[in-house]
């Protein structure tokens, strides 16, 4: 089976892994997501950042919504996180997201390590 979105998907992992060899961890997530919308600016990702993403019941729009980090390639949600180490509820908020956008693929990217940690998530039933 192929991986979606598998070349987009490296490229933005690769731009997180500069900003994480650049900064190291420790800073505050507001941060790594500046450093990071420059580093994707740089290698020619088209991503727009704290993109909202409504939310649905019975398809009509709720007053709530979600406020996701990054939408790269108008396909790939990306949620960042600058901790210490990765909880369930931040693998939950990224499968909110990708399932509140109808997207396929979301990355969940931890900056708080030693090493830099990420996640793939897939959505089965996007209609992408």
């Amino acid at each position: 089976m192929d991986i979606l979105f598998k070349q987009e998907s490296y490229q933005i992992i690769g731009a997180c892994m500069k900003v994480h060899r650049t900064l190291g961890p420790g800073f505050l997530e507001s941060v790594y997501a500046e450093a990071l919308e420059k580093e994707l600016s740089t290698r020619n990702i088209p991503h727009h950042r704290e993109i909202k993403l409504e939310v649905h019941y019975e398809e009509k729009p709720m007053n709530k919504f979600f406020k996701a980090d990054f939408l790269c390639f108008d396909k790939i949600i990306l949620e960042i996180k600058s901790k210490t180490f990765l909880l369930k509820i931040d693998e939950q908020q990224t499968i909110n997201y990708i399932k509140a956008a109808n997207l396929p693929v979301g990355l969940l990217v931890n900056f708080g390590e030693k090493s830099l940690r990420w996640k793939r998530f897939a959505n089965s039933k996007a209609y992408y």
